[in-house]
């Protein structure tokens, strides 16, 4: 299994590339799967379903298992959150497994950085980041263009990232 990172502010199209990323890998035959990281408390059940309720009332795990998929919920219960090795042995074997956050990560990270949101890069601050994928030339915009290293990808060439991404994913 190889892994391979996405970053981005809020808003520059992270969920739109992987949108358009994940079926060009998997259309190479790649079995692809996905870890995002979110600071928000999330939810995937509702009020009022019996899982919701039976997580309610105290289960640590409660699997859902339905006619097209099936989902594992983990209460932390204030516990810390896992660390991200955790969470990948939790995964089934894939081929690569796009990471979205764990922000100080060890593992290669493309950022997705749009003019137009008029946000600065996260690179250099983040570590991991071995290219930028954008809809407009870096050259023109403080801070400084990345350093020799770093790729600049045209965002809407998405062959050109899915051949990058899977030359910089790293085995865990």
């Amino acid at each position: 299994m190889k892994v391979f990172g996405i970053a981005g502010h809020s808003g520059m199209g992270k969920t739109t590339l992987l949108e358009r990323l994940v079926p060009e890998l998997s259309a190479r035959g790649l079995v692809v799967s996905l870890i995002k990281h979110s600071h928000k408390n999330i939810d995937i059940d509702r009020p009022g379903k019996d899982s919701y309720r039976l997580r309610e009332s105290g289960c640590k795990e409660v699997l859902l298992l339905g006619n097209v998929r099936w989902a594992l919920m983990h209460e932390l219960r204030g516990r810390p959150e896992p660390t991200l090795d955790y969470l990948l042995d939790r995964m089934q074997h894939c081929d690569l497994v796009l990471i979205e956050g764990f922000k100080s990560g060890g593992f290669p990270k493309l950022e997705v950085w749009r003019e137009n949101q008029g946000k600065p890069t996260l690179w250099p601050d983040w570590p991991g980041i071995v290219a930028l994928a954008s809809d407009a030339p870096l050259t023109a915009r403080p801070p400084p263009v990345p350093a020799p290293g770093v790729a600049q990808l045209d965002l809407s060439d998405i062959g050109l990232i899915a051949s990058f991404v899977l030359s910089h994913a790293v085995a865990r």
